[in-house]
C-alpha cells in the first residue's frame, strides 16, 4: 500500500497506480496527457479542450462546477482529480461517495512543479514528470533573463464582465503577472474581486489593462468602454490559458509572454 497526501492535505493510499482516471481540470487533463496517461483517462469536462481529440474519444461528464455524479459513477474511476479553484468542496465531498479524489491547490510556479511530481508518483510516471519539470526549469531559467531588462508596468487583469471582476493576490495569474514584470493593481484584494470601472481612475493611473479570453470572452470593443476608465492605460487582449493554466501548459506560456512583451 503506497501513501501519498495532496495539495490540500488530504492523505489518499492506493494498493497499484490508478488505472482510470477522471479529470475534473482542463489543465490537468492536458497535463496527465502529455505524461502518457491517455489511454487511462476515462472522463474529462467539456471544458478539457486540449487535446482537441479527447472530446470524441472521452466521456464528457459535465463542467467544473456542474458535474454528472452518475456519469462519473459510471465510468468505475479510480481516481478523481480535482482542483481547489475549479471545483467546489461540495463536488469534492459528493465525488469521495465514488473513490478517491485528488485536489491540487495551484498558487506558485512551485506548486505546479510538485503536482507534476505527485502525478508522475501516484502514475508511475516518474520520468515524464521528471523530464517536464527539467523542460519547465529551463524555460523559466531563459525567462527571467528575458525579463530582467524589461520595466515593471502597472496593469489590471480583467477575467469577467457584468459584474467585472478581476485578479487579485493569491492566484496563479498573479503570479505569472509578477514572473512578467506586471504589477498587478489589484494586488491588494484577494482572489477574484468585483470592482467598478467609475473607481479605476480614482486609484491611480494604470498602463495596460489585459482582458483575458477565458472564462469570459472579452472582445475588442470591452477594451475600448474599460480604457475610458483610465487615463492612459492601453487595453489588449491576452490568451487566458496562458495565463491562467498550470501543468504542462505553462511551457507554451513562456514563448507566448516573449511574443506578447515585444508587441505591446
Amino acid at each position: 500500500m503506497k501513501q501519498f497526501i495532496d495539495q490540500i492535505g488530504t492523505s489518499h493510499s492506493f494498493e497499484t497506480s490508478p488505472k482510470r482516471i477522471v479529470s475534473l481540470v482542463p489543465s490537468q487533463t492536458e497535463l496527465l496527457y502529455d505524461l502518457g496517461l491517455e489511454e487511462n483517462i476515462v472522463g474529462i469536462t467539456k471544458f478539457c479542450v486540449h487535446p482537441y481529440h479527447f472530446k470524441s474519444t472521452k466521456k464528457i461528464v459535465g463542467g467544473t462546477k456542474n458535474v454528472h455524479y452518475d456519469r462519473i459513477r459510471l465510468l468505475e474511476p479510480d481516481i478523481i482529480i480535482c482542483n481547489k479553484e475549479e471545483n467546489t468542496q461540495e463536488i469534492v465531498a459528493e465525488l469521495r461517495k465514488i473513490c478517491s479524489v485528488w485536489v491540487t491547490n495551484i498558487a506558485t510556479i512551485e506548486d505546479n512543479f510538485q503536482m507534476i511530481t505527485d502525478f508522475g508518483q501516484i502514475f508511475d510516471r516518474r520520468t515524464e514528470a521528471r523530464k517536464w519539470n527539467d523542460k519547465l526549469a529551463f524555460a523559466l531559467s531563459d525567462f527571467k533573463n528575458f525579463i530582467a531588462a524589461i520595466p515593471v508596468k502597472k496593469v489590471a487583469y480583467f477575467i469577467w464582465k457584468k459584474p467585472y471582476m478581476v485578479a487579485g493576490s493569491g492566484t496563479f495569474i498573479d503570479e505569472l503577472l509578477k514572473l512578467n514584470h506586471f504589477q498587478n493593481h489589484f494586488a491588494s484584494k484577494e482572489r477574484y474581486p468585483e470592482i467598478e470601472l467609475e473607481k479605476m481612475e480614482e486609484e491611480g493611473n494604470l498602463d495596460l489593462v489585459l482582458l483575458s479570453s477565458e472564462p469570459f470572452p472579452f472582445k475588442a470593443e470591452d477594451g475600448y468602454e474599460i480604457a475610458r476608465s483610465t487615463e492612459n492605460a492601453k487595453a489588449i487582449l491576452v490568451d487566458g490559458e496562458m495565463f491562467s493554466w498550470h501543468g504542462s501548459r505553462l511551457l507554451k506560456a513562456f514563448d507566448y509572454f516573449k511574443y506578447l512583451h515585444g508587441s505591446i
